[in-house]
């Protein structure tokens, strides 16, 4: 096991991008409020910040932190594990806080993010393997992740290096898609996290936030691809995460759900009627699938042989799928989606955690399957509602989220095992869905509602809220 990196104050070329920010115009968030005293979730987001800084690892092209900081081999660029999750939640720090060194913090990672972008590998002196995330277009493994990285922050700077890198990865996108008979593909996956449909909810992010006309184009063909691959299944249509794949998973990150929320937002930027019919079709499949006695909308996790096991949280529980009828309720203003996303919540509401784990609920705390993502809805529903319970409850989850840090480098660490079925697997990550960054966000976000803030952080291609 190697020693950790040593904590690094400043770097010279994140101060020289931030300082050509500043001459740009570039200048602090106008709405953050300046409040002497913190709440206790500010204070434990910048102890996330404090134990993230100390695991970076500087080299010529600018700053990357590695996923599991005993391992430099884990320095990765992909959104879900890698630096540009740290990136981001340098962002969200910058915004809340108005503190140019985490801006500074950011540019240092985003300058690492052009230069492995750019050649797909490490420059001289470089640290970090190869990994595939330039050489597919995924939205949380590829290439689209970057691009969405780069594009934040070069919102938040004004630096155009950063947006001229966004649009040569958007590029990138548009050269890795696939002909089919029908539309267009780019690896196999039809889901969230790496195939079509997440892949597509970019491109909709980019013809709508970075004015790239042409994706639009390419997302409505991603879209015919996914009805070609639709399947008849009961009271609607069902995805496969692909054909060969023997389970099918139903819920957001790799199933129905992910794929009839990217159907519906396309349908709302195209206007398309086939792409809404589907959408409601695969829907209707979920509500089919769902538990919904007591007024809640649970979907198990997988069939065959999985339909006694309930996840909670982003990646299949109902803090994803969710947001597919969120969406619904959002394009068709029919207030039956909102119920079911209101019932999706009380599924979890009703579930007894954080005081208890149950076996879809795990020793996990971050974005994806854990604690982390499922405050993050429950936050969403706070701002959709106004309801207090909501809030009520994020405050719970994060409460408990707290408990479970660890003191370590001047700041906190959360020690989990990331999947279910390898519970004596422990590590604690610097990433965004599995790590540190994604719940320092979720701490700001729930700070910032707390405060009575309008800002709700960057939002993220996926989200409808």
């Amino acid at each position: 096991m190697t020693s950790r990196p040593c904590p690094i104050s400043s770097r010279s070329i994140a101060v020289v991008t931030l300082a050509a920010a500043m001459l740009a115009g570039c200048s602090a968030p106008a709405d953050v409020e300046r409040q002497s005293e913190s709440t206790p979730y500010m204070e434990a987001a910048l102890q996330a910040a404090t134990w993230i800084r100390a695991q970076e690892v500087r080299s010529p092209s600018g700053s990357a932190w590695p996923a599991d900081p005993y391992d430099t081999a884990t320095v990765v660029t992909n959104l879900y594990t890698g630096t540009p999750g740290v990136v981001l939640f340098f962002l969200e720090l910058y915004h809340h806080t108005g503190d140019s060194s985490y801006l500074a913090d950011a540019a240092a990672g985003a300058d690492y993010l052009m230069a492995r972008f750019a050649g797909g590998r490490p420059g001289e002196g470089d640290t970090g393997t190869v990994d595939a995330t330039t050489q597919t277009a995924g939205f949380y493994t590829g290439v689209a992740g970057i691009a969405f990285v780069l594009h934040e922050t070069f919102k938040a700077t004004g630096d155009n290096r950063y947006r001229a890198g966004a649009m040569e990865a958007v590029d990138r996108v548009h050269q890795q898609a696939r002909e089919r008979e029908e539309g267009v593909d780019w690896i196999d996956s039809t889901d969230i996290v790496s195939g079509t449909a997440g892949t597509g909810l970019f491109l909709l992010y980019a013809a709508r936030e970075m004015g790239h006309a042409e994706s639009l184009q390419l997302a409505e063909r991603a879209g015919w691809r996914l009805l070609e691959q639709a399947e008849e299944a009961g009271a609607g249509m069902r995805w496969r995460i692909n054909a060969e794949y023997p389970r099918v998973m139903p819920n957001f990150s790799h199933g129905t759900a992910g794929v009839a929320y990217f159907l519906a937002a396309l349908h709302q930027a195209t206007g398309e009627s086939a792409f809404l019919d589907a959408a409601i079709s695969g829907a209707n499949q979920l509500l089919e699938l769902a538990e919904t006695e007591g007024d809640v909308c649970l979907i198990f996790h997988h069939s065959p042989d999985g339909e006694g096991l309930q996840y909670l949280s982003w990646c299949h529980g109902p803090a994803g799928t969710a947001r597919t009828f969120y969406k619904l309720f959002q394009v068709t203003g029919d207030p039956v989606w909102m119920q079911w996303t209101d019932r999706s919540a009380n599924g979890i509401h009703q579930s007894g955690i954080p005081d208890q784990l149950t076996e879809g609920f795990w020793n996990n705390v971050g974005q994806c399957c854990g604690s982390a993502g499922v405050a993050e809805f429950s936050l969403a529903m706070h701002r959709t509602t106004g309801a207090p319970r909501h809030l009520e409850f994020a405050r719970q989850v994060a409460d408990n989220l707290r408990g479970r840090a660890t003191a370590d480098a001047g700041g906190l660490m959360w020690i989990q095992a990331e999947n279910r079925i390898q519970p004596e697997f422990l590590v604690a990550q610097t990433g965004y869905m599995q790590g540190a960054a994604g719940i320092g966000i979720l701490l700001l976000h729930l700070d910032a509602a707390i405060r009575g803030s309008d800002y709700s952080g960057i939002v993220f291609p996926d989200a409808p809220y």
